[in-house]
């Protein structure tokens, strides 16, 4: 089964046995607020749709794709063909075919990772809190950073030989839609924990009055992604095409339907091997 149109695959030079993909709204059988291929089971839709939704992405993908239970975390599983649905983590990684990477998002920012080799892929949710982290060493022990620790240690398995800087040299990240930098208002505390562990993130924070700043999540990730090393980073670049909030027949958004309508849908971001 080939992918909707309408759901985005990443532009990226990853190996043939590399198959990623963004779902969308469309595609799938859930009625408003909904509509159409909603993938969560804690929003309030019918179940049924949300199954038979999650059926035919496995059914696009050729593979089971594995749902976490997300908390805006930096915790990271290891996937295997066994692996049930439900682990307790916002990262998770796979070094074999069978089973898919998945994060759900409604505004948090997706992170696809895959290694050159073509052996280790991973996927990465990232809230502000989870790409925040909690780190003080200077570049903060956000869930990219836990991620990539992952892929770097999988990688080993394979060649022991490889630095985690050779890793990040030939590692790609994708970065998928999120809440744009127009529409993500956030307090000072936000900002603060960013620059303290960065000062250089201050950049992407623009004032706004009353303590307010507008947050750009794609730099911020772009920023923690370049500081470990990573040069091939593509997909979001921050403009109106990729957020969530302003592409209202494409994309769910948890800030601007959750308050009107009661509740959104999410879409997930899937990595895997084939």
């Amino acid at each position: 089964m080939e992918f909707p149109a309408e759901w985005i695959v990443p532009e990226w030079a990853a190996p043939p046995s590399v198959r990623a993909v963004f779902t969308c709204r469309a595609g799938g059988v859930s009625v408003a607020p909904f509509d159409s291929f909603n993938l969560g089971d804690h929003v309030r839709d019918e179940p049924a749709a949300v199954a038979r939704n999650r059926d035919l992405l496995a059914q696009a993908l050729g593979q089971r794709p594995v749902f976490l239970q997300q908390v805006h975390g930096t915790a990271v599983a290891l996937l295997d063909a066994h692996t049930p649905n439900g682990a307790v983590a916002d990262a998770c990684l796979v070094s074999g075919p069978g089973v898919a990477c998945t994060v759900m998002v409604a505004d948090c920012l997706p992170v696809l990772f895959a290694h050159t080799s073509g052996t280790v892929v991973a996927a990465a949710h990232a809230g502000w809190r989870g790409l925040a982290g909690t780190g003080a060493d200077g570049v903060g022990l956000g869930v990219l950073e836990t991620t990539m620790a992952a892929l770097v240690a999988a990688v080993q398995q394979h060649d022991p030989a490889v630095t985690p800087a050779s890793v990040a040299q030939q590692t790609l990240a994708w970065l998928g839609p999120c809440i744009g930098p127009d529409a993500f208002e956030v307090g000072a505390e936000v900002r603060d924990a960013f620059v303290a562990q960065q000062p250089a993130a201050h950049c992407a924070f623009a004032a706004i009055g009353r303590g307010k700043f507008l947050a750009s999540l794609p730099a911020l990730a772009r920023q923690r992604l370049a500081a470990m090393g990573l040069t091939q980073v593509s997909g979001n670049d921050g403009t109106a095409a990729w957020c969530t909030v302003a592409q209202t027949s494409r994309f769910f958004s948890h800030r601007r339907d959750a308050a009107r309508l009661g509740s959104t849908g999410r879409m997930a971001a899937c990595i895997g091997l084939v």
